[in-house]
């Protein structure tokens, strides 16, 4: 039977109200100011990393190149979802169109997909820094970063572009009440009142394919790394293999456990309080401190930082 015209047009005409972190009033107040300055420093630091690798020639490198990107992405990734959760406790639940919500959902899963298979691509350039140095200036030359980037990119948005186009074709019947502070997939696809069996598919699918096949592709190369490292003759060699891959590691590991936890499933996930705080830590907080475990004991970047600050002390002074 047909869906009355009236009914098919409700989803684009309410807004959705999201919850927000469902907290007190006073508590709200002092989450806000917490989380201003986190959105604040992260891109203050991620800013800072690629003002550093751009202007440098000595970062001119496949690693700090791919590190860029991620920088870039991760102050993309937290304004998508950071303003929502700004607002929800300066304000109290949040009004948010059809369409806003549908494009904060196109940009968060796009950035997310982008954002695996960048670390899918820093875990390659480490296998072959280690495992094959002879042949890296060839396998890792500015084509190939160039190409790993933009397929990373254009990757996340196409997925994302799928997925997003499913889930904006649903009916909402109402009410539009999501227990979240930012338009998620399975959120949404529990307010839907049509039949979400073929778009819970799609979005299971493009998840086992952008989570499952980047983490293979970060797993084999490290598993390929260590047996490199294990082998290697002096424990100085082996200290400085795996110092280049720690910072990478812990960062991927908090990421890819987080997520796999909240989108892997083949069926909507009902949105609970766990959620919503496993949601902070891969939005918020991650982004903030992926910068400082990147650098924090990479001695070229140290070294770079401290070559800037001394000279803008020094045209300071004159």
């Amino acid at each position: 039977m047909e869906m009355p015209l009236e009914l098919a047009n409700i989803s684009s005409n309410q807004d959705f109200i999201l919850l927000g972190l469902s907290v007190r009033q006073g508590v709200r107040g002092a989450l806000f100011v917490v989380f201003l300055a986190l959105y604040l420093l992260t891109l203050l630091e991620n800013s800072l990393i690629i003002y550093l690798i751009g202007s440098h020639r000595e970062l001119h490198k496949p690693m700090y190149f791919f590190l860029g990107n991620l920088s870039c992405l991760e102050m993309c990734y937290v304004s998508v979802t950071m303003p929502s959760l700004l607002v929800g406790l300066w304000t109290g639940p949040v009004h948010m169109s059809f369409s806003t919500c549908i494009v904060q959902l196109f940009w968060f899963t796009s950035l997310i997909g982008t954002k695996c298979t960048l670390l899918a691509s820093m875990a390659y350039d480490r296998y072959v820094a280690i495992c094959r140095p002879l042949h890296y200036p060839l396998l890792m030359r500015p084509q190939v970063c160039l190409g790993l980037a933009m397929t990373s990119w254009l990757g996340g948005l196409v997925v994302s572009l799928v997925k997003t186009t499913c889930i904006a074709t649903l009916t909402y019947c109402g009410p539009n009440v999501l227990n979240h502070f930012f338009c998620d997939v399975s959120p949404l696809l529990n307010l839907s009142c049509t039949h979400v069996a073929l778009t819970e598919l799609v979005d299971f699918i493009s998840a086992i394919v952008i989570f499952g096949g980047t983490l293979l592709v970060a797993m084999v190369s490290y598993v390929t790394i260590g047996r490199a490292v294990f082998r290697m003759p002096s424990a100085a060699a082996r200290c400085k293999a795996a110092s280049t891959c720690a910072s990478h590691l812990v960062v991927m590991g908090i990421f890819y456990s987080v997520v796999l936890f909240m989108y892997s499933h083949p069926h909507r996930v009902a949105s609970t309080n766990l959620n919503k705080l496993l949601s902070v830590l891969y939005t918020a907080a991650t982004p903030t401190c992926s910068p400082i475990i990147y650098c924090l004991r990479n001695r070229q970047v140290h070294a770079v930082l401290r070559k800037t600050l001394r000279q803008r002390s020094a045209s300071l002074e004159n």
